[in-house]
């Protein structure tokens, strides 16, 4: 494994090694059964070009409501329990006293991406986000406090955890694109990026 520390992005490259990536998958399996893949809709009514789901007491959602955790699904089920492999990654990364109340799941296909965004919707910023890449690479682009200014990138890989906290807890971040094909952990390609976060 190695570290990268970047804006405050504690960036752990290789953090989990080919086995642990699988089992990971297949320890995600039942819930993205469970708790289908939807596309989102922006505030404006735009769709997303991700698809997601969450597992923990609450997932996040956007709508023409706005951006907020819920309780359910919007097909009306309960979000299925956090898998302990993936705890586990929170436990030993995140230095927290608590256990997050989300995992939030999105997929990346050929051609998603993620703008530059803050992740705000939680009630206290303390709390870490702790990301974990699966699947193909995708081009992290990390910007600044407020909208503008130079950015900074770098590949994620299959593998690869990123945590988000102290002064880079409400940086502007996003993926501008993933290399499609480019993991074999996925049948059908792509990217799974987990973040786990206390919501509440």
């Amino acid at each position: 494994m190695t570290r990268l520390l970047l804006r405050g992005f504690d960036i752990r490259k290789g953090y989990l090694d080919s086995p642990a990536q699988t089992r990971l998958i297949a320890a995600l399996r039942p819930v993205l059964k469970a708790a289908p893949l939807f596309r989102p809709t922006t505030a404006s009514g735009k769709e997303m070009s991700v698809r997601m789901t969450s597992a923990g007491a609450l997932g996040w959602v956007s709508d023409k409501g706005g951006y907020r955790y819920e309780p359910a699904h919007p097909k009306g089920i309960a979000w299925p329990a956090i898998p302990d492999d993936v705890l586990a990654i929170w436990r030993d990364v995140a230095a927290a006293d608590r256990l997050p109340d989300c995992c939030l799941i999105n997929y990346y296909g050929e051609g998603s991406r993620m703008g530059l965004h803050q992740d705000r919707d939680e009630a206290d910023f303390s709390w870490p986000v702790v990301s974990i890449s699966l699947g193909d690479d995708a081009l992290f682009r990390i910007g600044n406090p407020t909208r503008g200014g130079k950015t900074e990138s770098v590949w994620l890989n299959s593998g690869d955890v990123v945590i988000m906290g102290g002064p880079a807890r409400l940086t502007y971040h996003g993926i501008d694109r993933i290399r499609f094909g480019s993991s074999r952990l996925l049948p059908k390609g792509g990217r799974l990026n987990l973040t786990l976060r206390v919501a509440t």
